[in-house]
């Protein structure tokens, strides 16, 4: 007797973490791609980095944000940034993080490298510069809930895929928000200053990209992306 209840007991143990995996197994066929908010990001063209190095958007998955002329202003924002995105992502192939900042900056640069990057090189975070004008046509050519400010700056990132498209959620609707059936509303940037949202859901989005163009190199990749359009439409 004592037998048969120690392999039963065996037995569901074996069996109990199989069981697990196939329940979540099926969840894979169902994979949700990170959806395409915005066409036609503008390339870096005329941006030179600091570092002289050709900085380019496309066949790279980025986070794009803009320091502006004063970028210790936007310390916290930027630690936020390199804390909780660039340290999770950066071993990830093709994966980079772009600040921007107008050519007088420049001489600024100095204090916050010295305060994200103390202690390790960031190689695949770059700084580039360009006029107020470069500026303005990269910022406009994005879509976003807000302007830039007088020195060029927004506390924002955005997420950039190899195709030069911006990514984020057509849909941000919490649960209970779809439960109280409230007007949908898309994410398409991520504020740097809320360490909640760079945390949970800018890093969310970032691993379910990096999730589809694993799965696209693979061949697995069969999901349809809801696009612009898409949000266009629903608004109108």
């Amino acid at each position: 007797m004592k037998n048969i209840k120690r392999n039963i007991t065996l037995g569901v143990l074996f069996f109990l973490p199989v069981m697990f995996l196939l329940f979540l197994y099926p969840s894979t066929h169902n994979y949700n791609p990170l959806e395409i908010v915005n066409l036609n990001v503008k390339e870096l063209n005329g941006f030179r980095s600091d570092d002289n190095q050709i900085i380019q958007l496309k066949d790279k998955i980025t986070v794009l944000t803009f320091l502006g002329a004063n970028p210790s202003e936007s310390m916290i924002a930027t630690l936020n940034l390199k804390e909780l995105v660039y340290d999770k992502f950066k071993g990830f192939k093709n994966f980079q993080v772009v600040a921007v900042l107008p050519n007088q900056a420049k001489d600024k640069l100095e204090d916050i490298k010295n305060n994200i990057s103390a202690y390790e090189e960031l190689k695949h975070w770059h700084y580039v510069l360009g006029t107020d004008d470069q500026i303005n046509q990269l910022f406009e050519s994005l879509k976003s809930s807000e302007a830039l400010d007088d020195y060029m700056a927004t506390p924002s990132a955005f997420i950039i895929d190899k195709d030069l498209n911006q990514r984020g959620r057509i849909d941000d609707r919490e649960k209970n928000e779809i439960a109280k059936s409230m007007d949908p509303y898309s994410k398409v940037e991520y504020n740097c200053l809320e360490v909640s949202q760079i945390k949970n859901k800018m890093s969310e989005d970032m691993r379910i990209l990096f999730t589809e163009y694993r799965q696209k190199r693979k061949g697995n990749f069969d999901s349809s992306i809801r696009r612009a359009d898409d949000l266009k439409e629903s608004n109108e």
